[in-house]
């Protein structure tokens, strides 16, 4: 498994997601379409800018009624968050029934993830105690909030998840932001910032063109097409 240096995981953090897929779709190591989480789940705190970290992966329940929890798969997953690099994204795919009323992570939960490096949660479920999570500076990924817990279930830990089409395995390493949100193949993780760099001097000329007082639409498609 590829670990990045902190100085990796901060230069990544100063860049914007959009940025992060452009550069990705250079090396040519997955479909242009595979791999980034669509509309469906949304940076709940955009002011944060961006997040990075590695993923650990549950499969959560919290709308089947009367079942308790399995203590034994909480204390899985306190042990994953303590063994797994850093930092940390919690992903949770909820499989229960209900999924828009759903929620499965608030204050105490968050307060007990950061303290084990935890930087985020992504679900393609509910969260809640929304004030309180931001206050922590906690980056919430979500399809919206709820006000209840309803009855929380930790099913499986460090599984292979699914949301939104993309899966995501333990260890995988994620970016988000305001714009969205995508996976970042570890084999190229350690390439991506110098590559960000080949993106923007690329695409900086054409913008500024099309800025300049000397912009034609003949010129532009010269630029474009004539190469």
């Amino acid at each position: 498994m590829t670990i990045l240096t902190t100085e990796q995981i901060e230069a990544l953090k100063a860049i914007d997601t959009p940025t992060i897929c452009n550069a990705i779709e250079t090396f040519k190591v997955r479909g242009r379409i595979e791999g980034f989480f669509g509309m469906d789940i949304k940076c709940l705190f955009p002011e944060m800018g961006s997040m990075v970290g590695y993923a650990v992966t549950v499969k959560v329940d919290s709308t089947t009624p009367n079942i308790p929890r399995d203590n034994d798969v909480w204390k899985q997953w306190v042990l994953a968050m303590d063994a797994a690099p850093k930092p940390i994204v919690l992903v949770f795919q909820d499989v229960g029934p209900e999924l828009r009323k759903s929620a499965h992570s608030g204050e105490v939960m968050c307060t007990l993830a950061a303290r084990l490096g935890c930087v985020g949660l992504v679900t393609d479920g509910g969260v809640r105690d929304v004030n309180e999570v931001r206050e922590m500076g906690f980056q919430y990924f979500a399809a919206g909030t709820v006000a209840s817990h309803g009855n929380p279930r930790l099913l499986e830990v460090n599984v292979p998840v699914t949301l939104d089409g993309v899966t995501v395995n333990r260890g995988d390493l994620l970016h988000g932001d305001i714009n969205g949100l995508t996976t970042i193949p570890l084999e190229i993780a350690a390439q991506i910032s110098a590559e960000v760099e080949q993106v923007r001097n690329k695409e900086q000329p054409l913008i500024n063109y099309m800025k300049s007082d000397n912009f034609t639409v003949e010129g532009l498609l010269k630029r474009l097409f004539e190469h």
